[in-house]
Formats: C-alpha cells, sequence, structure tokens
C-alpha cells in the first residue's frame, strides 16, 4: 500500500506542478488521477456440451446447490488430470453430461474420459489378460493394488486404471477416438504413474467421502 500511495501521490504532485507552469495556470487546476482497475479473476472454463440420448439425465437437471458442487468437482479433476496426464492426451475439459465424464482433445481428436469415484459393496475385478486385454499392476500410496490395461474395441484400445478406495470403486479410463481409428493415447504405466499421485488421490479421497455417483448395486442373475 505504501509503495502505490506514494506512486498515486507522485503523479498528482507531478500533475500540480504541470498545472502551475502552464498560462493562468497559477497551480489552481485539478488534478486527475486515474487508477487501473485490478483485472478481474479468470472465469473457469466452459464445458464441452453432449446432448443426453433419449431417456438420459444431465447434469443440466440437477437442483442449483448439487449441480455447482459437482461442477466444482470437475473444475479440480481437470486441473490435476491436465498436470498429471502425459502431453499426448492433449487438453482436459470437463463435460455437462455427468460428473465422471471428461473429454480431452489432441489434433482435432476427442478422446473421452471417464473419471468415477462410485460407491460399491463390490470390489472390483482384478485384470485378466484375456480377449487381448494386456494388464499391469501397481501398489498405490497405503498399500492400494491397482490394476491398469489396455482393452482392444476392433482395431483401437481403450486405456483403463482402478482400484478399491474405501467403500468406492476408483476408475480412471481414456477411450480411443473411434472416427480416425486412433487408440486412446496413453499407456497402462502411465495411468498407474497418475493413480499414484498425491493431487489424484487427494481428489479421489475427496469424492469418496462425499459421493456425487448413486451407489452401485449389483443385479441378481444379470
Amino acid at each position: 500500500r505504501v509503495a502505490v500511495g506514494a506512486g498515486v501521490l507522485a503523479v498528482a504532485t507531478l500533475g500540480a506542478v504541470t498545472a502551475s507552469l502552464l498560462p493562468g495556470g497559477g497551480g489552481q487546476r485539478p488534478v486527475e488521477v486515474v487508477v487501473a482497475a485490478p483485472p478481474s479473476p479468470t472465469a473457469p472454463p466452459q464445458p464441452v456440451h453432449i446432448e443426453p440420448t433419449p431417456g438420459e439425465s444431465s447434469m443440466a437437471g440437477l437442483p442449483p446447490t448439487e449441480r455447482a458442487r459437482q461442477e466444482d468437482f470437475q473444475n479440480r479433476a481437470v486441473g490435476v488430470l491436465q498436470s498429471l496426464l502425459p502431453p499426448t492426451v492433449g487438453t482436459v475439459q470437463r463435460t455437462d453430461l455427468r460428473v465422471n465424464f471428461f473429454q480431452a482433445t489432441k489434433d482435432g481428436k476427442a478422446f473421452p474420459v471417464i473419471f468415477s469415484v462410485r460407491p460399491s459393496g463390490e470390489k472390483p475385478q482384478p485384470c485378466q489378460e484375456v480377449r487381448g486385454r494386456v494388464c499391469a499392476q501397481a501398489t498405490l500410496p497405503g498399500g492400494i493394488e491397482a490394476h491398469a490395461s489396455t482393452i482392444p474395441t476392433g482395431a483401437v484400445t481403450e486405456t483403463e486404471v482402478s482400484f478399491r478406495y474405501g467403500k468406492s470403486n476408483v476408475r480412471l479410463s481414456v477411450f480411443p477416438h473411434e472416427a480416425s481409428n486412433t487408440s486412446a493415447p496413453v499407456t497402462p504405466a502411465q495411468l498407474l504413474e497418475v493413480a499414484k499421485a498425491p493431487a489424484f488421490l487427494d481428489l479421489v479421497r475427496a469424492a469418496e467421502a462425499q459421493p456425487m455417483e448413486k451407489e452401485q448395486r449389483s443385479i441378481p442373475g444379470g
């Protein structure tokens, strides 16, 4: 404040001296000091709009308070995912369809991303190398066992990591860009590194403590 005040005083003094030197000024002319307004904080980026399919709900239908809570979590998740995923994934954005749905764009190709922390009474199944699936695993902080894999879908592959945290199943999946036959631009090892990161686990911890997804329930015989 002292520095700013001194600067304004200097400008005012210089203006007064200049006015006194003008013909007829006599030092009586008022001095106008213009102080620029501070820049406004950057608004959060707008989500990618995805039209729900017939019968499907979207975040637009949530109560305002819940929608704001989920959007805040999405914005935090975007920052964390952008900093941890490899540059090959591109720019990460949230969507307005579901709290767990994001999109990464690189060179004009959009790769859907799912980041889900969903309450469930059942643990996720370990990865099994069947039907072309390739598995990897690692131990996260706290002794949590995580499984990652590449999953073939036709000529392209999806990459996924999953693990159990508290009473929730956690999943981070990057899907292919099928229109161009481009597989997910991330490896299982890279997703395991994301899962180990403290910033990512902080997000998981927050979502597990205050769930935003409905509990996953199995259907007998389903």
